[in-house]
């Protein structure tokens, strides 16, 4: 975060954006062209109106001011976090070319979020500390025993939804629309296998994303069909393996070995979204030991994890 009064870089801007189309979309409306009334604060807001396709514009408003990290809100229907109008609005008013004047008072559409956040923040307040109970490892086991059990019946359940499809022939996945896929993530949370959710829901996307969509979601099905298998058979798996697919599958795994000090290069960075959790995923390769590694960080829904690296 820089300090408040300080208009960001564009590159600082952009590292924000979930996915390079994002960066893209959102460079394009960068400029002053396709938005109105647009003002900020000295106290971090900045809000705008943007030309859309419809009607009425895009009421798109950003709280650079949290702690936790920017915070948006947008009409717009798009489910990623920040969408291209966010990005838009916070390239202008990084230009300083006068299109987002400060010390200018918000409207009332961004006046009404803006004071819910601030309500929200008085309210909460910082549970006493209390001495920690020591943990009790045999509850541990059965807590880890019955979440086993959740996700295997997710992935014999997601197995099946899978053969569903095949046979049906994967030119149908076009007229299913984005329900199907949605709803089958939603029991994939239910399983408790956040990370088989996730997958599923990018499935969801492949049949809108351009021609040769079917050899992409066969693949996309392979590989989540290999992972499903390697749940259900990762007794026989190597301990390696075993460790990578419980990660796949979304269980938390544990630090091992000691850190590792090195010149780190950001390969890429890809955001996704749910209705409760943001999650950032930044791909780095270490120039001198040749190793690869994966940053996790989260951010609360409508909110982009703290974490953004150049």
């Amino acid at each position: 975060m820089t300090q408040q009064g300080v208009r960001w870089t564009a590159d600082q801007v952009l590292a924000l954006a979930p996915d390079a189309p994002s960066r893209k979309a959102g460079s394009k409306l960068g400029v002053a062209g396709p938005w109105s009334e647009a003002g900020s604060t000295g106290e971090g807001a900045v809000w705008g109106l943007c030309k859309g396709s419809g009607s009425k514009p895009y009421q798109t408003i950003v709280d650079i001011a949290d702690v936790a990290g920017p915070a948006y809100k947008c009409s717009c229907p798009s489910r990623k976090f920040p969408c291209k109008h966010a990005l838009g609005l916070l390239l202008v008013w990084a230009g300083s070319d006068g299109t987002v004047p400060d010390g200018g008072e918000p409207p009332a559409w961004a006046e009404e979020w803006l004071a819910a956040r601030r309500k929200r923040a008085d309210g909460k307040q910082s549970p006493p500390a209390t001495p920690s109970a020591p943990a009790d490892p045999e509850a541990a086991r059965r807590r880890a025993e019955k979440r086993a059990e959740r996700i295997t019946a997710g992935t014999t359940e997601l197995e099946q939804r899978l053969s569903d499809l095949l046979r049906g022939g994967t030119a149908s996945a076009e007229q299913m629309g984005y329900g199907l896929w949605e709803e089958t993530a939603a029991r994939m949370v239910d399983a408790q296998a956040p990370g088989l959710a996730a997958r599923v829901r990018e499935l969801g996307a492949v049949p809108s994303s351009g021609p040769g969509w079917p050899v992409r979601l066969l693949e996309e099905c392979a590989l989540l069909h290999l992972l499903d298998q390697g749940w259900l058979h990762r007794d026989r798996l190597p301990d390696g393996l075993a460790a990578t697919v419980r990660s796949r599958v979304g269980l938390p795994a544990q630090a091992e070995g000691p850190p590792v000090r090195d010149h780190w290069v950001v390969l890429a960075q890809y955001d996704t979204a749910d209705s409760r959790l943001t999650t950032r995923r930044i791909w780095l390769y270490g120039t001198e030991s040749g190793r690869t590694a994966l940053l996790l960080s989260y951010g609360a829904a409508g909110r982009a994890p703290a974490l953004a690296l150049p």
